[in-house]
Order: structure tokens, then C-alpha cells, then sequence
């Protein structure tokens, strides 16, 4: 099995992706491969008009989502919102709607902020896009607020309730993703879907 993690931040000591780091502790305990994807920064602004010839990025990008069995997102919260990288990565992988590589996956959003509410809002906001694109999105959450003062000296979350949290969504994860593959055996009909990004 093979879970993709997607940081929201692309700054180099992101938390968020420090988060993503610290769950790939419990992901090897269950013997599952863990691997974070960093393609966003390389992803150009969504262009309609680019989509017959995708930026190798894309491609990429796409790809990565493809040969995962689930995904882990971990987002900051900008403006009371997901970050525009994040959102433009997502937009690109959502097309076409009823075939992404997306859909039907077992995805989970977990987040961390500076302030005190640990990107709640940001949190929610990813879990309705991620909906929309047609992701089975699960229940479990973490939200970390004053982020700055969660990890020790080894980038190691330093509260055990928060450690708990994190592992039981790693394992509700792992848990959909086993589930996924096995009511996908011998199933390969694509569902009729109303396009929700349209051309315009």
C-alpha cells in the first residue's frame, strides 16, 4: 500500500509539512509506504487552454495521486482559506470530474496554524473542494493552534494527545484504503457525474 502526502505550504520549515513528516513515523509502524509530494511549487497557474498539452508538472502531479491508495493533505490557513497553491493543484487535478485520479480515494485533511483554532477553517474549506472533485474524504480531523510551540528540537510532535490524534487518523486512512481496494476488485464502471468546474 502506498499513501501520498500533500503539504498546503511550500515554505522549507513548514509545519504543516513537519506534520506530514511526523505521520510517516506511524505510517511505517504499519508497515504501509508513506512518500510527501512537493510538486506544487512547480505547478503553473490552471489554463484552461492548456489542458490538451499539461505542464510536466501536472503530469507529474497527477501521476503521483494516480499510484496512491489514499492521501493525507495538511494545510495552513491563509486568509481564512486554503493556500492558492494548494487550490490551483487541486483545480488541475480535478478535470476531467468524473475521472480523476482523485476520485473515489480515501483522503484525509489534518492542519496547523500559528493562531489558536490549529487552521479549522482552512481544514473545512479543503474537505469541500475535495468533496466536490469526488474524493470519499473521512470524518477524522487534527487541528493544531500554536504550532510553533508543538514540536521539540527534533521536528517530533511534544504532546501525546495530538500524537494520538494524528495516529488514529493515519489508521482510519489506512483502514478506508484497504477497503477501497477491495470493493474495487472487479469493479471499473466510471459514474455518471455532473461536471462541477466548468468551462467558462
Amino acid at each position: 500500500m502506498r499513501i501520498l502526502g500533500i503539504s498546503g505550504s511550500l515554505r522549507r520549515g513548514s509545519y504543516n509539512t513537519a506534520l506530514l513528516r511526523h505521520a510517516h513515523e506511524f505510517f511505517e509502524r504499519e508497515g504501509v509506504e508513506f512518500e510527501i509530494d512537493d510538486e506544487l511549487r512547480s505547478i503553473p497557474p490552471f489554463d484552461e487552454d492548456c489542458e490538451e498539452n499539461e505542464p510536466i508538472a501536472v503530469a507529474q502531479f497527477r501521476d503521483a495521486v494516480a499510484r496512491a491508495d489514499a492521501v493525507l493533505f495538511a494545510t495552513p490557513e491563509y486568509n481564512s482559506s486554503i493556500p492558492g497553491e494548494l487550490k490551483n493543484g487541486l483545480d488541475w487535478l480535478s478535470r476531467p470530474l468524473a475521472t480523476n485520479p482523485i476520485r473515489n480515494k480515501p483522503v484525509a485533511v489534518i492542519g496547523a496554524s500559528i493562531g489558536a483554532f490549529g487552521a479549522v477553517w482552512a481544514q473545512a474549506e479543503l474537505r469541500k473542494v475535495l468533496s466536490a472533485m469526488g474524493a470519499r474524504v473521512l470524518e477524522g480531523d487534527v487541528a493544531i493552534g500554536h504550532v510553533a510551540d508543538r514540536f521539540d528540537s527534533q521536528g517530533l510532535l511534544n504532546d501525546p494527545n495530538l500524537e494520538e490524534e494524528l495516529a488514529d487518523v493515519v489508521r482510519a486512512l489506512i483502514v478506508e484504503a484497504l477497503g477501497r481496494d477491495e470493493a474495487a476488485v472487479g469493479s471499473s464502471e466510471t459514474p455518471a457525474v455532473d461536471d462541477g468546474f466548468a468551462s467558462r
